[in-house]
């Protein structure tokens, strides 16, 4: 999984943080956690595309959250930044090289024992992070350090 993931579930939260609707540039938002403006850029956009941001153009433009944070799941996260892939691609490496020329274990139709198990773990992950709401790690930040609201909000410039 890319970085990309944490900097976009960061930037949610620092958005959920602030409490306001007001619209958050992207370099400010980028300079939040000292992160590449334009590399960050591309995942403000993927959120946008996944209606997680909404967009303002111009000048006082910037980025807000356009759903609650009860509303967006950390798999609604991952797949705006990386997309609906599993995690495992089998490459079918039981039907290759010595052991795939002397098997003599079937015809190859049967979808693969590790394919299965991989599958089956990656649909885990996924209902694992879809019962995890922004809102969730967000009250367990909360829990963690009782100040990180107020440092997000001083920060950018909200305090």
């Amino acid at each position: 999984m890319s970085k990309g993931v944490e900097w976009a579930i960061h930037t949610l939260l620092n958005l959920a943080m602030l409490g306001d609707d007001k619209p958050v540039g992207s370099a400010q938002l980028a300079a939040g956690h000292g992160l590449p403006v334009a590399y960050h850029n591309k995942q403000l956009q993927s959120l946008v595309k996944a209606e997680l941001l909404t967009s303002t153009p111009g000048p006082r433009g910037g980025f807000r959250l356009a759903r609650d944070p009860d509303s967006i799941s950390l798999l609604d996260v991952v797949l705006a930044i990386e997309g609906n892939g599993t995690l495992f691609r089998c490459t079918e490496i039981r039907q290759c090289g010595k052991i795939g020329e002397l098997s003599t274990g079937g015809d190859g139709s049967t979808a693969c024992a590790v394919k299965r198990a991989m599958y089956r773990g990656d649909v885990a992950w996924r209902e694992a992070l879809a019962a995890q709401k922004l809102s969730d790690v967000q009250k367990e930040l909360d829990i963690d350090d009782p100040s990180v609201t107020t440092t997000v909000r001083r920060a950018f410039g909200r305090d």
